[in-house]
């Protein structure tokens, strides 16, 4: 609960610490803008929901498993909502989800998790390449302003992969009780992220996870028409509001520490010279529909898989 008690008061300083004036820009940026807009931005969310649970089949059937595509869609939601609690938490628990109602091992599944957060980074570097490019000298610019440095992600990454391959070697030589069952833990968690190399369908694979990306690119995208003022904003623009917005929310619960989605993407507009009103208003849209449609297909997951697993 800590973590969600301090972006709600954080959001809340933000909010309170703004001029009644301002406050009302923004109400009627975010009560004007277009529904049409926001419902397709949700509809795109939930299909690359529905996209990253089918291309999860890809990395498990080498493994030997076939679960149920509405068990896997279902454990993927189970874990967005998770994340809104502590950052990174719901990665575990769609594991423990995967494991609990179609008999995976945990460090098996848990292992193509950490395959596909490997990949999905190496998306959101491309992704920042190309804004970069486009936008080579506002982005720089921004980031450090804001203090943002994407190589951290990448280095921490890294180290910790690097910290385990070497912890891994240590536990191989050791005949102690419990350190066999953390060395078993560990052999299956690799077993997970090999099945990269081994699965049949690289294409198709490949074809989702781009799919993916280019809808959450997409979910952006068209929330710029939900909001008049914005509308010929450059993809340019889009992409950096894009890159700044995912790393705030791959490091913090959801979007609510310490960089607040809304308030963050909303500044990259206001860098751009758009009203700050109107940028945040974007950002409070995209980040509240979002997140209520996570927070809804999360806890019906929660509800309906004991009921669609009752013969396990």
């Amino acid at each position: 609960m800590l973590p969600l008690l301090l972006g709600v008061f954080l959001i809340w300083y933000f909010l309170s610490s703004a001029t009644p004036e301002y406050r009302k820009e923004l109400l009627n940026s975010i009560t004007n803008a277009n529904p049409i807009w926001v419902i397709t931005s949700l509809i795109l969310g939930i299909i690359s929901h529905l996209s990253r649970a089918y291309r999860w089949h890809f990395l498990l059937k080498p493994l030997g498993y076939t679960p149920k595509l509405y068990n896997s869609f279902m454990a993927v939601m189970v874990g967005y909502l998770a994340n809104l609690g502590i950052p990174r938490s719901g990665e575990v628990l769609r594991g423990i989800t995967l494991s609990t109602y179609e008999k995976v091992p945990f460090e098996k599944a848990f292992g193509t998790i950490v395959s596909e957060r490997v990949i999905d980074l190496i998306m959101l570097i491309l992704v920042t390449s190309t804004a970069a490019i486009l936008q080579t000298e506002y982005l720089l610019n921004f980031l450090e302003e804001k203090n943002i440095n994407p190589l951290y992600t990448l280095g921490i990454l890294l180290l910790l992969i690097f910290i385990g391959f070497l912890g891994l070697q240590i536990l191989k030589k050791s005949s102690n009780t419990f350190i066999i069952k953390i060395r078993n833990f560990g052999i299956g968690l690799l077993d997970g992220m090999k099945s990269i190399f081994t699965m049949k369908k690289k294409w198709a694979f490949l074809f989702h996870t781009l799919l993916i990306w280019f809808l959450y690119v997409l979910m952006f995208y068209v929330i710029k028409h939900a909001v008049p003022n914005l509308s010929d904003c450059s993809i340019g623009v889009i992409l950096v509001a894009f890159v700044v917005g995912s790393f705030s929310m791959s490091t913090t619960n959801g979007g609510i520490g310490i960089l607040p989605f809304p308030i963050v993407v909303g500044a990259v507009f206001v860098f751009f010279g758009f009203e700050k009103s109107d940028g945040e208003a974007f950002g409070w849209i995209l980040w509240g529909s979002q997140t209520a449609i996570n927070i809804i297909i999360g806890a019906l997951s929660f509800l309906f898989l004991p009921i669609l697993n009752r013969d396990k």
